[in-house]
């Protein structure tokens, strides 16, 4: 024997049922159907504006398909000198590894090579070989770290104090 809740939901979906057929007989037998008139009028102006633009177009180009745009090399950016917005336009490159490299740049001066732009975080050397047909550089490089040890060491030598030993 059933629930009183199922009974409830039986009798709920004999209902649903029995109304969706007599709506269904109904409209069968009066012609009248969801697809007639407003809506049936609107899917045809859509499909006749598609075969009229599949005309134009077949009548431009004949049949035939449109030509490949040429691919054009990218342009070589002076990375001593470049913008932000230069410098993300080469592959591989973003917004925020472009950022980097004007950081480094302006704190450390120009690079002058593909070694020096390999200090910027985020540039390995895949990555500079993968720049190095599209990039150059114009400015001197900064002083490389050993040149830069030995300059300073250089600075700090002092006179010899008269009672200093040679050991």
């Amino acid at each position: 024997m059933a629930t009183p809740g199922e009974r409830k939901a039986l009798m709920f979906f004999s209902i649903v049922i029995l109304l969706g057929g007599t709506m269904r007989a109904v409209n069968a037998f009066t012609g009248s159907s969801p697809a007639s008139g407003e809506a049936r009028t609107a899917i045809d102006r859509q499909i006749a504006a598609v075969d009229s633009a599949r005309k134009r177009g077949k009548a431009k180009g004949k049949g035939k398909r449109a030509k490949m745009t040429e691919v054009v090399a990218p342009a070589i950016i002076d990375l001593d000198v470049a913008t932000e917005a230069d410098i993300e336009t080469l592959r591989g490159v973003g917004p925020a590894l472009a950022r980097r490299i004007i950081a480094d740049r302006d704190s450390l001066g120009p690079f002058g090579s593909l070694a020096e732009l390999e200090r910027v975080r985020g540039i390995g050397p895949a990555l500079a070989a993968k720049l190095a047909p599209t990039v150059t550089f114009s400015l001197l490089p900064r002083p490389s770290t050993t040149e830069a040890t030995r300059l300073s060491a250089a600075k700090r030598r002092r006179k010899p104090r008269p009672g200093d030993t040679d050991s």
